[in-house]
């Protein structure tokens, strides 16, 4: 708990006020029925208007500090737990977007966002509950204890045997809740997980008519929640009725035996009436307190989701970098013995044994049959994955001696899955080059062959385009994610087969603009078509996670049997249509 403490010290005046100021409504709670007393026992016994009028005023004025007191504590309890989410929400966000691709696999999508919002509700809900009844409810428990047993020490006996019982039954309440909230809180994740998947594909979904399959994915997993749910909240439902049994018992306890007293002579009538509101006022401090434990139970659950994400080793950092201050200033790349597999110890490799080296400015094709391991290959260059085995080096450098930022900085990539985001067409190739101005924009939409369609549009580059940009064309998305790899005026440029949607005549003046405009900037780009690579200075066929072939177009003809199989199956191809 010791790391939750610096999202309190900003705060500690409102972590601190707000009970104070709350603790002036337990000391009017606590006089009022005092007060009445005197009323009821001197004034109204003794017909003495006067006194009647001045122990009015005294209550009321008690009623209007209540009242302030009461506003001032809400207030700040209100201040200290948002901001406290606040600050904690802020400091998840940063830590996931430090997470490393299996970071984020050992988590979910949706497990995540409901750990950044649910989950942080959750304690933010039990700070302000805390804050609140932090010192009214056990100082109203203290208060009219005290004043219970000062009155009729006698008749507060029964307290001494119903609080005991009270605390036993809300401690087995708590028992058996928090377990059960810790697993809806795993549904909850489910079904954030069902929703973002559903609502990301339903282009999909829609186009393979599959909306009644996914209704029933999404009942099954709601129902899944409903029963958790239940089952967590069948407990808490028991709290109430408890407690209400116990107030009603005891009121009539006190009631019976306290009229005894009454008509005994032995205790005045408004002595009775303060008493029973005491005994109220005691069980409901109980109430109170075991509300926040029940809420407590629900926010460790969550705390303890939050903490997980938290304390994430991240596996992949430069903090042990060697050369963080060193930038990339040719883009020479080269793999030595590189070898690679998603899970820790499997035999089977997504790269194996890997060697190759790319001269600064040279334009690399990388071709190969789907699953062979093109695109984990590039994605070892930024330091998406590391490598199990060898070592990637760039200008000389091993990679994992570059600080991340220099070395990301450094390289553009337009990945296989184009991602475009809410927002205008230059907000979205701003991402290269936040400063960019519009001359500068316009030049990589030029190059990427983006230019005239964006000009077609009614609204230019200040186009809106919707979520994942589904209001253009894929061949569209392709060349302004292109357009925003070369705002960033990178080193090494990867294209991972990202002019599979675009026409051969639009790809090939796309070829051309690199030519022309990045001829220090080495290129590797990953094609399903041969004619997409048949031009770079060096071509690489990869098989099964290996090289199986690696020269110019020329030479791959000649020597590699793979190659020629691609080259001469897409030819007849061409020919036949």
């Amino acid at each position: 708990m010791k790391r939750y403490v610096k999202y309190i010290r900003p705060y500690w005046k409102s972590f601190v006020f707000g009970p104070i100021l709350m603790i002036t409504e337990v000391l009017g709670e606590v006089l009022l029925p005092f007060f009445m007393a005197k009323i009821i026992n001197v004034g109204a016994a003794t017909h003495n208007v006067p006194y009647i009028i001045s122990i009015g005023g005294v209550m009321l004025l008690t009623a209007f500090i209540m009242m302030a007191g009461g506003i001032g504590g809400s207030y700040f309890a209100a201040k200290a737990s948002i901001s406290f989410a606040a600050d904690l929400r802020s400091d998840l966000f940063r830590k996931v977007q430090e997470f490393s691709f299996h970071n984020i696999d050992t988590f979910s999508t949706g497990s995540l966002v409901t750990r950044l919002t649910n989950d942080v509700t959750q304690v933010q809900n039990v700070i302000l509950l805390g804050l609140k009844l932090l010192l009214r409810a056990p100082g109203m428990l203290i208060g009219a204890v005290i004043m219970a047993f000062v009155m009729n020490p006698a008749l507060a006996t029964i307290l001494l045997v119903v609080i005991p019982l009270l605390a036993l039954a809300i401690g087995a309440v708590i028992k058996v809740a928090f377990p059960r909230f810790s697993v809806m809180q795993k549904k909850i994740d489910a079904l954030n997980s069902r929703i973002q998947e559903a609502l990301t594909n339903v282009r999909i979904i829609k186009s393979f008519v599959r909306e009644d399959f996914e209704k029933k994915k999404f009942a099954a997993s709601n129902a899944d929640l409903k029963q958790s749910g239940l089952r967590a909240f069948h407990v808490v439902i028991l709290n109430m009725p408890i407690m209400m049994l116990a107030m009603n018992v005891t009121t009539l306890a006190v009631v019976w035996t306290g009229g005894k007293q009454v008509l005994a002579g032995t205790m005045p009538v408004g002595d009775l009436t303060a008493f029973t509101t005491y005994i109220v006022q005691v069980l409901m401090s109980l109430m109170m307190l075991a509300m926040v434990l029940l809420q407590s139970s629900r926010a460790v659950a969550s705390l303890k989701r939050i903490t997980e994400v938290l304390d994430t080793r991240i596996d992949l950092t430069d903090e042990d970098s060697q050369k963080k201050d060193a930038v990339i200033t040719k883009g020479t790349v080269e793999f030595r013995g590189v070898s690679f597999s998603y899970y820790k110890g499997s035999r089977e490799k997504v790269l194996s044994d890997i060697s190759f080296r790319i001269e600064a400015g040279e334009t690399v094709g990388i071709i190969g049959s789907t699953g062979c391991g093109k695109t984990t290959l590039v994605q070892m260059i930024p330091r998406l994955y590391d490598a199990d085995a060898g070592a990637v080096y760039v200008d000389g450098v091993d990679v994992r001696d570059y600080s991340l930022r220099h070395l990301r900085d450094s390289v553009g990539m337009v990945l296989q899955k184009n991602v475009l985001f809410s927002g205008t067409i230059a907000d979205n190739l701003r991402w290269g080059d936040e400063n960019a101005d519009m001359e500068t924009i316009e030049a990589a939409a030029s190059a990427a062959q983006a230019a005239d369609f964006i000009d077609s549009f009614p609204e230019k580059y200040e186009t809106n385009l919707s979520q994942g940009g589904v209001n253009v064309s894929g061949g569209q998305k392709q060349r302004l994610c292109i357009a925003r790899a070369l705002l960033k005026k990178p080193k090494i440029l990867i294209l991972d087969d990202s002019t599979s949607a675009v026409d051969t005549a639009t790809e090939a003046e796309i070829r051309k603009s690199f030519a022309g405009e990045l001829k220090e900037t080495t290129k590797i780009i990953i094609a399903q078509r041969i004619t997409s690579v048949m031009d770079a200075d060096k071509i690489i066929v990869m098989e099964e996670g290996r090289i199986a072939g690696m020269g110019t177009h020329e030479e791959m003809l000649a020597q590699c049997e793979t190659y020629r199989e691609i080259y001469e199956s897409q030819m007849d191809k061409e020919v036949s249509a």
